[in-house]
């Protein structure tokens, strides 16, 4: 149901309609030899059909939108039928103000608005709330966001997207950034026959900066249809779109993925600082941190090259029956599949924090320069080389959605409007591979020495030493080591049902009000095979050389200026997966070690029930001036419910030098509940300043849901312990909502029939933000770490830090003792097997993280819009800025958890076409400030932070008729990279290259 327009509002927009007439002719009349076929006279009884078209008239639309809106409403329009401005839908919206996004893969993904994340933005689509699923990265674990994936639905179906960014009644709760509302076309909007084709052929330049064996094809397509008729005088409609993508592309990433240990400069305890002046070691730092100072130390460093291939498939079908000018029957369908295949091959080095060299920058905040871990030898003076490893990995998921909805509009009287709108929805995400939704391989040649990174650069520079003889990567020397395989599957099924009405008074006033139940079950589970074989499966030997071939890493980052310093070391290894799978799994006769599991370890289920009423009345009177006002009140009660089945740990192995492996006994369930419930107010004024200029307040309440993993119980522990203990999370279902209020002052004048400039000012202040709380567990888990044959280790002289060196003791010493069972010896003569922690051995301690509504916040803001067409002269020029600020950001001088607002940053778009004739030209510039972007890496807690990004995306389009067009677009024209550090710009956590993506594509209307 069309939310009401009070008559001045709708008189208004009229008078606009009937401007759009001459506006249509004088561009028409400019050139009578337009070969687009636009001239002609345009007879006035046909004023009701015309159509300003294009990026003008795209513009028109949306500025209109945004004029006769309640509260403060942007959005965008379709140019035409089937062509939205962008073929990403979250591209598009980044042209708004106060919409960034994040990318993915050099494609947008998800919004942040006004400085609130992606989960705390309500996506609907026609007015719907749509389920949401999704696995882990590259399909390892889950993810449990309700950020909507814009991703998975392309953007020809759709007609328009509003963007409410103030509250009111009538609104879902969700979005406390704003809610956004998906709109596809419908037969009865559009009588008559319509129909489209359009056809690309897409050429991503990131797939052939890729290794041979990683690259898909230079070209793909791009498919999709909309058809659309009436029948029995305009009683009944029907209409069909589909579309069907196919993508491929790649990225390179250098990386510190498992993060950086964070010390105070004068820490006297941490088994793994920088030696303090008088000890061993000290004499080769520069610049050694001070005592006041905060500085990080680097786990790993690692360098990938990642091949995906993707495939979109869209399709919605709608059947529309008027029986009466007042009754509108509509039945649709939605469908949408994204299916994603990638494959990776890497080259990474792991940091034992043994004697080393680094130099370091000042503080307060130090970095390291340069960082350096020396090549060790054994009490028999034998050089020590360790694992250069050269992994690779496959992923592929499945991800459908599935909608069925039915709505029903009766204009019952003149004065009372009422509607029913169902609808059953489920979103999926599967494994799409016979080995799981993720497989990972770990391969190493033992030929690693000193091993070096200058962390000066925007793109790390690895420097390795080989052993005497060794001047480069030998297949012959490489090997399987560790494994992982994972199934991951997601399923989240929404039912909702709204009854939504209006009554109007006869003093240009009426009520609107609703109701409505949703039910969601949310369902994650997972399972995982892993084998913590990191000393090698078998010998060398027992590998073909030709399993592997030669490459060089530099290759494959010429975006960043040092790939190509001569001291990069960076031969690797390249391999195709399911090959090397096949052979290691028939090598050990055990294919069941390298796939994943059928069976779940892990099995989270929630159903969350809400019940919600809204009353919302408006008005409009002259009070000096013309004011328009809406104000109401929605009540909102949740109900959670959230069962868990999860393992139970029963001991820790240590494996390898730097793992130590939890083990698992039998799953165990529990239940738990939580219930809440908000009066949410809002209030909007609207003054009619002149015939051009409007002064708008908002004030308005809003809640936003706790994301799944967060209200799902269920004590679910790492696998991989360290030497200080084990990780592990928890859920709670009785987390409250954040609840924002929402203050809204803007001013806007619309100064010409296509132009306009918009300046306002937001303020949220945000209660119950979810922080996240660690404890440290007791367990009884028995760790070999400190334990009888610990001890005896280190009395017989090994560091306490030397863990190769207590293995080998241990080894040596208590082999067939309890717990001790050497496997053997790896290249390096050091023994291999399994340690088990034993009674009488201490027990391990656990760094549980659990979710906590914990802090408040505010955040305020500044957005500047404007819109300018040059007369008739084609030209045309949108822009704006946003600016975003918080008093709670994050402080990186402190080393504990701590609370600091997520996505938080100033934005600004710069939109520059041309649409006159048959041309239709826009370059696009988009720029986002650096943000915060993570709290946590893979040591804990540490600051994310996303460089500032600017992007210029061009497209030219030439209408050869009125029925054909052809259209050439370009993507990320000048091939940025994607850079996240931690505390100090040197420390790198990711570094990504893309590459540009062109498109050639035509368009035909029937």
């Amino acid at each position: 149901m069309n939310h009401h327009v009070p008559r001045r509002r709708l008189l208004t927009s009229a008078l606009l309609l009937a401007l759009a007439h001459p506006v249509a002719a004088q561009v028409a009349a400019e050139d009578p030899d337009d070969p687009a076929g636009r001239t002609g006279e345009t007879d006035p009884s046909t004023l009701d059909t015309i159509v300003v078209t294009g990026i003008r008239g795209s513009l028109i639309s949306s500025m209109n939108l945004k004029r006769d809106a309640q509260g403060v409403v942007d959005g965008i329009v379709a140019e035409d039928i089937g062509k939205f401005p962008d073929t990403n839908l979250a591209e598009s919206l980044q042209r708004i103000s106060g919409v960034s996004i994040d990318r993915v893969n050099g494609e947008g993904e998800k919004v942040t608005v006004r400085g609130v994340g992606p989960d705390f933005n309500l996506v609907l689509l026609n007015g719907r709330q749509m389920p949401v699923s999704r696995t882990g990265p590259g399909g390892a674990g889950v993810s449990n966001s309700r950020a909507f994936d814009f991703a998975n639905l392309a953007s020809e179906a759709v007609s328009e997207i509003e963007v409410y960014k103030t509250s009111r009644a009538s609104t879902p709760t969700g979005g406390i950034g704003a809610t956004i509302n998906i709109k596809t076309a419908r037969p009865l909007d559009n009588p008559g026959f319509v129909g489209n084709v359009g056809m690309k052929a897409v050429h991503d330049t990131s797939n052939g900066n890729l290794p041979k064996s990683l690259q898909g094809d230079d070209f793909t397509g791009e498919m999709s249809a909309i058809f659309s008729n009436t029948f029995a005088d305009g009683k009944f409609g029907i209409g069909f779109s589909g579309s069907y993508q196919e993508r491929d592309f790649g990225f390179s990433q250098a990386s510190v993925a498992n993060g950086w240990y964070r010390f105070a400069g004068d820490d006297d305890n941490s088994w793994n600082r920088l030696p303090l002046p008088g000890e061993d070691g000290y004499e080769d730092i520069t610049n050694r941190p001070g005592p006041d100072d905060i500085y990080s130390r680097p786990q790993n460093f690692g360098m990938s090259v990642n091949g995906v291939q993707r495939q979109r498939s869209n399709g919605q079908l709608v059947l529309q029956y008027a029986p009466t000018e007042r009754v509108t029957a509509t039945l649709d369908y939605t469908y949408a599949e994204h299916k994603v295949q990638q494959q990776r091959n890497e080259l990474s080095v792991w940091f034992n924090f043994g004697p080393s060299t680094s130099s370091w920058t000042d503080g307060p905040i130090a970095a390291p320069i340069i960082y350096s871990e020396h090549l060790t030898y054994n009490a028999d003076g034998q050089p020590q080389y360790t694992d250069l490893s050269m992994g690779g990995a496959k992923f592929a998921t499945r991800n459908e959605n599935n909608s069925l909805g039915f709505n029903v509009e009766w204009e019952v009287t003149d004065a009372l409007d009422l509607e029913f709108d169902y609808h059953d929805s489920s979103a999926e995400s599967t494994p799409d591979s016979p080995y799981g939704s993720a497989g990972v391989l770990g391969v190493a040649a033992f030929i690693r020495g000193t091993t070096t990174v200058d962390f000066s650069h925007d793109f790390p520079v690895l420097t390795v030493g080989y052993p005497d003889g060794v001047a480069q990567v030998d297949p012959s020397r490489a090997l399987v080591t560790g494994s992982v395989f994972h199934n991951s599957r997601t399923r989240s099924d929404l039912e909702q049902g709204q009854i939504n009405g209006r009554f109007e008074f006869g003093d240009y006033s009426g009520l609107d009000f609703g109701v409505s139940s949703t039910e969601v079950e949310n369902r994650t589970a997972y399972g995982f095979m892993q084998r913590d074989t990191w000393g090698g499966v078998g010998s060398p030997a027992d590998y073909p050389d030709d399993l592997w071939q030669l490459d060089g890493m530099g290759d494959y980052f010429e975006s960043f200026g040092s790939h190509d310093d001569p001291r990069f070391t960076d031969g690797f290894l390249v391999f195709d997966f399911e090959r090397l799978r096949d052979h290691v799994a028939a090598l050990t006769g055990r294919e069941d070690w390298y796939r994943a599991p059928d069976a779940f370890s892990r099995d989270l289920r929630t159903t969350e029930k809400s019940r919600s009423a809204y009353l919302q009345w408006d008005t409009s009177f002259e009070w000096v001036l013309p004011v328009r006002v809406a104000a109401g009140v929605r009540y909102e009660e949740t109900e959670v419910v959230s069962s868990a089945v999860v393992p139970e740990a029963t001991g820790i192995v240590w494996g390898s030098a730097n793992e130590f492996t939890l083990q698992f006994g039998e799953p165990q369930l529990e239940t738990l509940e939580g219930k809440y419930d908000y009066w949410l107010p809002s209030l909007d004024v609207a003054v009619d300043l002149s015939d051009s200029m409007i002064l708008r307040g908002s004030y308005g309440q809003s809640i936003g849901r706790p994301g799944w993993e967060q209200i799902q119980g269920g004590l679910n522990l790492d696998t991989i312990v360290r030497v200080t203990g084990g990780t592990g999370n928890i859920g709670d279902p009785t987390l409250e909502p954040l609840l924002s209020d929402n203050f809204d002052l803007s001013f806007e004048w619309y100064y010409g029939e296509s132009s306009y400039f918009s300046v306002g000012y937001f303020r949220k202040n945000i209660d119950n933000y979810i922080g996240t709380v660690r404890i440290d567990t007791p367990s009884d888990l028995h760790t070999p770490v400190g334990g009888a044959y610990w001890n005896n280790a280190l009395a017989s002289g090994c560091a306490a830090s030397d863990m190769v060196c207590i293995r080998n003791y241990i080894f040596t010493n208590h082999d067939g003792d309890p717990g001790v069972v050497r496997a053997g010896t790896d290249d390096q003569g050091n023994a291999t097997g399994t340690i088990e922690g034993l009674p009488g051995d201490p027990t391990a301690n656990f760094a549980i993280t659990s979710p906590a509504n914990q802090r408040s916040a505010s955040l305020d803001g500044w957005e500047l819009n404007l819109q300018h067409v040059f007369a008739q002269s084609g030209f045309g020029v949108s822009a704006n800025y946003t600016i975003v600020d918080s008093s709670l950001t994050y402080d990186d001088y402190s080393l504990g958890e701590q609370f600091a607002l997520e996505g938080l940053s100033d934005s600004a778009n710069l939109v520059a076409f041309y649409d006159k004739g048959p041309w239709q030209v826009r370059a696009a510039y988009n720029w986002r400030d650096k943000f915060l972007s993570g709290r946590f890496d893979g040591q804990g807690p540490n600051p994310n932070y996303t460089e500032a990004y600017g992007q210029l995306d061009l497209s030219a389009g030439y209408a050869f008729s009125d029925n054909f067009t052809v259209q050439l677009e370009a993507i990320n024209l000048t091939d940025e990279t994607v850079r996240i550090h931690g505390r100090h710009k040197n420390q790198l956590l990711y570094a990504t290259q893309t590459g540009p993506r062109y498109m050639l594509g035509f368009r035909y209307k029937f």
